[in-house]
């Protein structure tokens, strides 16, 4: 066997070819990691970057997971891996546990087994399920409605038993509403089948097709759903402050990622409508069972313990990042990475 050759610390990061997973990749390779990627590039996607090794595994291969974790010193996993259709999870939920909670068991023991102790988790919002506060603190309870928010419940906990058991040392993330994009270093959303309100309402303006909102009678100013959105950017700056808040040997926890500021669809949809010069068709639908009016976070324990704030989440520039990889023109917004 090779001995292990690494110039540089590094970090493996499972799902990093993937939307969120790329942002954060491609921060951590800017702060001096070397990155290597586990992604089976699922929705099709190319690795044309040369900042990052991507090898197209699956994240639970006992074979791959031993050789990376035997040829490199592997400083932390972020995991980024999962399904993440909310309706997909209630039509096929044991595929969900069997990738989201099962593979990561494989993953956590082969960590454990290569004595690599610290872990980045991307968790979700949708552990909360039906909030009954807003804004949404890390103290409101956690009771999921849907397979999808389950699985990342689930993982939690087993962070926290690996905790007390085997001194896994974690930081689970709970993202809001993730958007917008970084175009310039060809870093965007590339899903299959397409779930994300803002590049669903490009594409119905692009091919002239109505966009369709679930739900005009929510309990909220205009009606429609309102949610906080969040720049991947910044969510890619919280994965560094994590790790750097572990390696200071400070406790793993866990944290809301958001602005704290929430916007509706049809603000949203005004926004888009403006930057793409063109009104975009609205077909209301019946509003979806256990589709919550209003998600706000409450991101105070983030600023105050990882001196986290987000830099670039403000909605229009998050909006006019998420349309120029959809576009034709080259007048790209520039996103400066905000500092970790």
């Amino acid at each position: 066997m090779k001995g292990k050759v690494d110039m540089k610390r590094t970090i493996l990061i499972t799902g990093g070819a993937g939307y969120i997973g790329s942002h954060t990749a491609y921060y951590m390779a800017q702060q001096g990691y070397h990155v290597i990627i586990l992604d089976t590039l699922i929705h099709g996607q190319q690795w044309p970057h040369q900042w990052a090794t991507c090898l197209v595994n699956d994240f639970a291969d006992t074979h791959i997971l031993k050789k990376i974790f035997q040829e490199h010193t592997i400083e932390a996993v972020m995991h980024f891996a999962a399904y993440a259709q909310v309706g997909q999870s209630m039509k096929e939920p044991l595929a969900y546990y069997e990738n989201n909670v099962g593979k990561v068991i494989t993953l956590i023991q082969m960590m454990l087994k290569y004595k690599i102790k610290k872990f980045i988790f991307s968790s979700s919002c949708a552990v909360y399920g039906i909030p009954h506060s807003i804004p949404i603190s890390e103290d409101h309870s956690c009771n999921p409605i849907n397979p999808y928010g389950a699985t990342k419940y689930m993982v939690e906990r087993i962070l926290a038993d690996c905790n007390r058991s085997d001194n896994l040392q974690y930081i689970s993330l709970r993202y809001f509403n993730a958007a917008g994009a970084l175009p310039e270093l060809g870093l965007g959303e590339y899903h299959v089948p397409e779930t994300h309100l803002i590049p669903l309402l490009f594409h119905a303006a692009m091919h002239q097709k109505p966009f369709t909102v679930f739900g005009n009678d929510h309990e909220t100013s205009d009606g429609t759903c309102v949610r906080d959105f969040l720049h991947v950017a910044d969510i890619a700056q919280a994965h560094c402050l994590a790790l750097q808040h572990l390696n200071r040997g400070l406790p793993s926890d866990i944290f809301n990622l958001g602005t704290g500021t929430g916007f509706s669809i049809k603000q949203v949809l005004a926004t888009a409508e403006k930057l793409c010069n063109t009104r975009i068709s609205i077909r209301y639908a019946a509003k979806r069972e256990g589709d919550p009016a209003i998600l706000i976070a409450d991101p105070s324990r983030a600023r105050t313990i990882l001196g986290w704030s987000p830099k670039c989440s403000q909605l229009e520039f998050i909006v006019r990042s998420a349309y120029f990889p959809l576009s034709k023109t080259q007048d790209q917004p520039k996103a400066r990475l905000p500092r970790c």
